[in-house]
């Protein structure tokens, strides 16, 4: 297959913000890239049914812990976003080992992972002496303005570029593992976990692995929503809500398409923008409803998503 394609999509996406450089469009360009790698990062893990709801947590915990160092302790965010991601490996080791280890799979382990995510949630909203609680936290801002040290940059240019390195980086996450052994391991444990145990897979430390590694990757995309956005919640960033948000970009999308989570990221930003700005106040919470609405049926009637159908009619062999 050529590479042509591939690199001129990339020229173009470098070149966007020096032709056009409207701030409104660039900012929700960089909300997609974002999105789209906290999307990825959760069907790193699901495509494997290892369905999780908690993964809004993990972000919460990236986005908080990055903005707690700065602020409390002044720690550069260039140290922060490693502490959140080690909190955040920390958090799915604790949570997913006994789960793997005692086979809590399935339907349990996604309600595990649910009572996580309102765990966070819940945690954020109690210590509102250090998060501010339900009225949202602010990182303190640099008196330089722009600053490397402390990851601002008023620029969307600049946010732009980082945003569009960290979703490239996602993909090809995405597709190391999509050809390594880890994903045949993982494809056999989907299928029978006691056949593949037979076969010498240690199922607990092949499912730890992925685990570990899709939300060592939402923590980022939390870190970088919260520097890129200088303001976060709990309900923007965490939660059981941001976790659904999830699941139904990559099933609309496609879970087994590499690209899938992006199709999805901008379904739900350009609706959720569409509904901001047509509805205004009013439309609060209508984005969760059509995503719960969309989501069954997406199920129902296209479980491979809309990329994933695109390319099942254009190989009818397509697998997974």
């Amino acid at each position: 297959m050529s590479r042509w394609p591939v690199l001129v999509a990339a020229a173009a996406l470098v070149a966007l913000p020096f032709v056009y450089a409207s701030p409104y469009p660039l900012h929700i360009a960089v909300l997609i890239l974002i999105w789209s790698f906290a999307y990825t990062s959760w069907s790193v893990m699901g495509r494997f049914g290892l369905t999780s709801l908690g993964h809004g947590g993990f972000m919460g915990i990236g986005a908080y812990v990055t903005a707690l160092a700065w602020n409390r302790a002044g720690l550069s965010p260039w140290l922060g976003i490693p502490l959140a991601l080690v909190a955040a490996g920390l958090l799915a080791l604790v949570v997913a080992y006994p789960c793997f280890r005692f086979r809590i799979i399935g339907h349990y382990f996604a309600l595990v992972t649910l009572a996580l995510s309102g765990i966070v949630l819940q945690v954020i909203t109690a210590t509102r002496d250090y998060t501010g609680g339900s009225l949202g936290y602010t990182p303190e801002r640099h008196q330089g303005g722009s600053s490397l040290y402390a990851l601002q940059f008023s620029g969307k240019t600049t946010w732009y570029l980082i945003a569009l390195a960290v979703w490239a980086a996602g993909l090809a996450v995405w597709y190391r593992v999509d050809r390594s052994m880890l994903r045949y391991a993982l494809e056999a444990i989907a299928e029978d976990e006691d056949a593949a145990a037979a076969t010498g897979i240690h199922v607990t430390a092949e499912k730890l692995k992925i685990t570990v590694l899709s939300a060592v990757m939402t923590a980022l995309a939390g870190s970088l929503y919260c520097q890129y956005q200088m303001f976060i919640s709990p309900d923007t960033v965490s939660g059981i809500a941001v976790s659904l948000q999830m699941v139904f970009a990559v099933v609309v999308g496609g879970i087994y398409v590499s690209l899938g989570p992006t199709v999805g990221a901008i379904i739900t930003i350009m609706l959720a923008e569409v509904l901001r700005i047509s509805a205004g106040t009013r439309a609060v919470g209508w984005d969760n409803l059509v995503y719960g609405v969309l989501l069954v049926l997406f199920i129902v009637f296209l479980p491979r998503g809309i990329l994933g159908s695109v390319l099942a009619l254009r190989r009818p062999t397509l697998t997974r």
